[in-house]
């Protein structure tokens, strides 16, 4: 059996983003992660990816303009090359999304993907940015992504990642796995409400759809000042199977490193059952891009 071990980590904003610039949160988020990457590392963790913006809280209720200084560089700025380090120390692929400044003024939502020997493999930066009530007013933020679904050939398994709000449209994970992706990570920030209901319900569905693994974060608690608006991060990552099935599931509400070794024998098992790639009919689906 092909199996990787992967891991996920779950966390809950460490500091008031009231009081607190970005630097100063980068700094708590930072060394709030080191012991369980240090965690992961030693239980031989393969594959490590981190909720989305995972050094900052999610600012995007807020409009305000101090939180572009929380932007750095891919792959020159600190957070990266931090990550690197530790990819080498335990020979182990991190995935490190982060709020990217590609120039000054023009900025992306981010994930640097490092290789298990410390190498920098590239980015993907998240495609759909929405702008939804109450408080996810992301364009304000981050321009949408121009690299569209590269996958990652890293020392474990084919990666691929999508962002968040990129869950909800089908065709990336369906572009991701045509790229030859085994095993997908989707970092995010999700509150209870609204979309609750299809964090169990679209992930394992696009899994199943494209015969591949995926990884789903999401983080914790309430950030002030917000959390009257925004509501509750509910945690509950998981990692789904090419079936379906959520084989692993973190807490509710506890900062968590979620690991789980995932056999991916079972993708050409699945692909060999189910033959969607053979069946499909892209002649088609022109409408798909017309509208």
């Amino acid at each position: 059996m092909a199996k990787v071990t992967c891991g996920l980590i779950q966390m809950a904003l460490k500091g008031d983003a009231a009081t607190m610039g970005p630097d100063q949160i980068r700094d708590r988020m930072i060394e709030a992660h080191i012991p369980f990457i240090e965690s992961a590392g030693k239980q031989g963790v393969q594959v490590l990816c981190f909720q989305e913006v995972f050094t900052q809280p999610y600012f995007c209720p807020s409009q305000d303009r101090k939180w572009y200084a929380a932007a750095e560089a891919i792959p020159n700025g600190p957070t990266t090359r931090l990550m690197q380090e530790y990819a080498k120390k335990y020979s182990m692929v991190i995935v490190v999304p982060i709020y990217e400044e590609a120039m000054t003024g023009v900025y992306y939502n981010t994930a640097a993907v490092i290789d298990a020997d410390g190498s920098y493999l590239g980015k993907y930066r998240k495609t759909h940015i929405p702008q939804v009530d109450p408080g996810f007013y992301e364009k304000f933020f981050f321009k949408p992504g121009d690299l569209g679904y590269p996958v990652f050939q890293t020392a474990y398994l084919k990666l691929g990642v999508y962002i968040c709000y990129d869950r909800h449209f089908p065709e990336g994970w369906r572009a991701l796995a045509l790229n030859g992706a085994e095993y997908i990570v989707n970092p995010s920030a999700t509150v209870a409400g609204l979309s609750k209901y299809l964090w169990e319900l679209e992930q394992p569905a696009s899994a199943a759809a494209n015969g591949v693994f995926i990884g789903a974060i999401n983080r914790i608690g309430r950030e002030k000042p917000w959390a009257d608006k925004m509501g509750e991060f509910y945690g509950s990552s998981y990692i789904v199977n090419p079936r379906g099935a959520i084989e692993a599931q973190a807490s509710y509400d506890r900062d968590e490193l979620l690991v789980h070794a995932i056999d991916l024998d079972m993708i050409r098992e699945v692909r060999n059952t189910w033959q969607f790639f053979r069946d499909r009919r892209p002649e088609t689906y022109k409408i798909l891009t017309e509208r």
